[in-house]
């Protein structure tokens, strides 16, 4: 695959959290920077501890990020698309990666060394102010997860854990709104902090109540969203 131009480059990096609010000079600034790394369905970025030379934005495609707990139990902690950022959070608070990203689809996605983002942030503050948004940001987020996990019902968290994955890649279809990626029910389990057996048995439930078709494919759709945050209690 050749490399795209200039401007496809710019334009996927543009909504970028990191690089939001740069003008064209920054924008273009960022896009020569940034090295093409096509990725295919399976493949691991890093390894969590790895340690973060690289900071990485998804250009196309989905990626699982999973993390293994000190006792050795596997949790997936979100899944990135088209826009989100990989590993900057490391980079810039000089940290080993804490978690392990798997491609969920063949895509591409943009690379830029530690030192790299140094000089951009250097030349361009406003992506320097843009980084504390970024690392508050991820820390709200594991707040409410904390906050789910410790004061809401098993159905309450798995309704919350595929609203927030509707949010973040959800696609509208006939027939609700697509998770676009294959999503198997002990990624929800790992997700909110229960069991295989419990995520089936409520995914079963709202199955037949027309809340949710996750049975035909391999796509969970999603048919009664205002149905989920009532459960979620959101309401």
């Amino acid at each position: 695959m050749g490399k795209m131009d200039r401007q496809r480059r710019m334009e996927l990096v543009k909504p970028v959290g990191l690089f939001s609010g740069l003008d064209e000079e920054g924008l273009g600034a960022v896009a020569d920077a940034a090295l093409e790394l096509p990725v295919s369905k399976g493949e691991k970025l890093f390894e969590q501890g790895d340690d973060a030379t690289h900071g990485y934005v998804v250009g196309w495609g989905q990626i699982r990020l999973d993390q293994v707990t000190p006792d050795g139990q596997n949790v997936v902690l979100r899944h990135m698309g088209p826009g989100e950022m990989i590993g900057i959070v490391a980079v810039f608070r000089r940290i080993p990666f804490p978690a392990t990203p798997v491609v969920l689809e063949d895509g591409l996605v943009f690379r830029w060394s530690a030192a790299r983002l140094s000089d951009l942030m250097a030349r361009f503050p406003l992506i320097a102010q843009n980084a504390l948004n970024v690392v508050g940001g991820r820390i709200e987020e594991l707040q409410r997860r904390l906050q789910e996990v410790a004061t809401q019902r098993v159905e309450q968290r798995i309704a919350s854990a595929l609203l927030r994955l509707a949010n973040q890649a959800g696609r509208r279809v006939e027939e609700g709104i697509e998770i676009p990626f294959p999503l198997s029910r002990q990624d929800l389990a790992e997700m909110t902090a229960t069991t295989l057996h419990t995520v089936s048995r409520t995914l079963s439930s709202w199955d037949q109540e027309g809340i949710v078709e996750s049975r035909r494919s391999s796509h969970l759709v999603i048919r009664r969203p205002h149905r989920l945050v009532e459960i979620a209690g959101q309401a």
